[in-house]
């Protein structure tokens, strides 16, 4: 069984502004007091490893023990079938230090299209989220969720962040970059979770928060 987390604060283990964002828009409902990593002046540990899963423990364990409280880290990326499976685990790199998700998506593209990936069925892909959750003491939880979609080109819309103006999920013919925050995650509705952070969220709530109205 899971670990419950009882404490009322909470750290969000990252410095990427839309990814503290979303999870303090998901943690929200339980009334759960969250403070950035970079708020705390925490430093990004280096990401080394081999998986999603990996990489949220990492972060999530490093900010725990550095603050003293439970963190949560996410550790998420677009995997693409024609370039396999890249970006991957480096979605965030692709993006160049100065975090230009524009040129990022100009890369994933431009490897499509190399790869003669012309027809919708030929430009799958999928987005991947890891949730971390580590306490002090070492103890970890972590839930992984996923959406697969279609790469669009050009980009389409301004909502989100990252790799979400060319992501059409499955079933729907916007991007997640036209999306609304309750329409991408969608977390209230039985069913509605669509991002693959919001799909992970939603298992890890279950083993780990519990019923927000409780």
């Amino acid at each position: 069984m899971a670990r419950r987390l009882t404490e009322p604060r909470l750290v969000v283990a990252s410095h990427n502004k839309g990814k503290v964002f979303e999870i303090r828009t998901l943690v929200a409902p339980y009334g759960i007091e969250t403070v950035a990593a970079g708020e705390l002046g925490l430093p990004e540990p280096e990401e080394t490893g081999a998986s999603f899963a990996a990489n949220a423990k990492l972060k999530a364990l490093a900010a725990a023990r550095a603050s003293g409280l439970p963190a949560l880290a996410d550790d998420s990326g677009l995997a693409v079938d024609a370039l396999g499976g890249a970006p991957g685990l480096y979605s965030a790199r692709w993006a160049g230090p100065e975090k230009d998700f524009g040129r990022a998506m100009e890369k994933v593209e431009a490897g499509l299209v190399h790869a003669g990936a012309v027809t919708p069925e030929a430009r799958r892909g999928r987005f991947v989220a890891a949730l971390c959750l580590a306490w002090p003491d070492g103890h970890t939880e972590t839930i992984v969720g996923e959406v697969v979609g279609t790469l669009v080109w050009p980009p389409r819309g301004e909502l989100g962040f990252g790799y979400d103006p060319m992501f059409r999920p499955e079933g729907h013919d916007r991007t997640f970059g036209e999306m609304s925050g309750e329409e991408k995650h969608g977390v209230e509705r039985p069913g509605g979770a669509l991002s693959h952070r919001a799909r992970a969220f939603v298992a890890f709530a279950a083993a780990c928060l519990g019923d927000p109205r409780a």
